[in-house]
């Protein structure tokens, strides 16, 4: 696919990031993302540049390894956790040519620094070797975001992203390192992607990737995304259209529909022994580490 590439220059490498999460630093190493899934919540990004087109029209910030760099190598820097790709997807297609994401892992285990990754590419295996020499120093986090078992619905909603069975071989590939890894079912489409059979699917193939914890997350539909999911529904699902209109009316799905998913989904991470609580895991793998490797653990409390 073709896409308009605007090379820019950014300010900072790292964006600091509001509480309830195991990092306070996000890196994106590109603006607007290639992937195209139609439930994307960063769509509104990229307003503030006055832009309308963010899955073609994806800017690369040429500066930002030395940005990095500067950031890591200063006084006042406390060797924080750094979440890789937090709105965007820093291994989405033009990573192929632009080969900027082993430069910043290069940078990375230069300074011994903690980071996490979610990704739906597995071109994150291109870097294995990277990933794999930084886990031994100090903790490293791979998760994917997986919606579904069934391809069909996947090329749909995520028309440029790698195939499921993709993303689970990557997350198995780090089966026997130190890397953390994770599965991301977010989100969970009702009608679409919550049925018994795709949820049960989902952690039967996380149980065999040997994934440390999981975490689910109900759609939620706000501005531009739900203008252009709910086009999507109607063209290629009108049969779930009303119904999710009702459902969407808030942007959120409601509270009945999410304890109930957490019900379902709990038992269902019993059921294969996967972890429910995230938090609970990066504390204890940051733990087994030295602790002059980590940021206090005090970003936990």
């Amino acid at each position: 696919m073709l896409y308009d590439i605007k090379e820019t220059k950014c300010v900072s490498a790292c964006n600091k990031v509001k509480g309830g999460f195991p990092y306070l630093w996000d890196l994106n190493v590109y603006r607007g993302c290639g992937h195209g899934c139609k439930y994307c919540f960063a769509l509104y990004t990229h307003k503030y540049i006055k832009s309308n087109d963010f899955f073609n029209e994806i800017y690369v910030k040429i500066n930002i390894v030395e940005s990095l760099e500067k950031l890591l190598r200063s006084k006042s820097w406390k060797g924080e956790p750094i979440n890789l790709g937090g709105v965007t997807d820093n291994y989405q297609p033009i990573e192929k040519k632009y080969e900027i994401m082993p430069e910043i892992w290069k940078l990375l285990i230069k300074y011994k620094n903690p980071c996490t990754i979610s990704t739906k590419s597995d071109l994150i295996l291109r870097d294995f070797d990277l990933i794999n020499q930084l886990a031994e120093m100090t903790y490293v986090n791979v998760a994917s975001t997986i919606t579904g078992i069934d391809e069909n619905i996947r090329k749909k909603i995520e028309p440029e992203g790698v195939s499921y069975e993709r993303r689970f071989d990557m997350l198995k590939a780090f089966k026997n390192t130190k890397v953390n890894t994770g599965l991301h079912i977010m989100p969970v489409i009702p009608y679409l992607t919550d049925s018994y059979e795709n949820l049960n699917g989902l952690f039967e193939c996380g149980k065999e990737a040997g994934v440390d914890y999981a975490i689910v997350q109900a759609l939620n539909l706000r501005g531009d995304t739900k203008t252009v999911f709910m086009s999507f529904i109607r063209k290629e699902y009108p049969k779930i259209y009303d119904r999710l209109m009702d459902m969407y009316k808030t942007g959120y799905a409601p509270k009945e529909y999410r304890i109930k998913l957490a019900e379902e989904t709990s038992k269902l991470m019993k059921k294969y022994g996967i972890n429910e609580n995230y938090m609970e895991v990066f504390r204890q793998r940051y733990t087994k580490q030295k602790k002059d490797d980590f940021v206090q653990l005090s970003l936990f409390d």
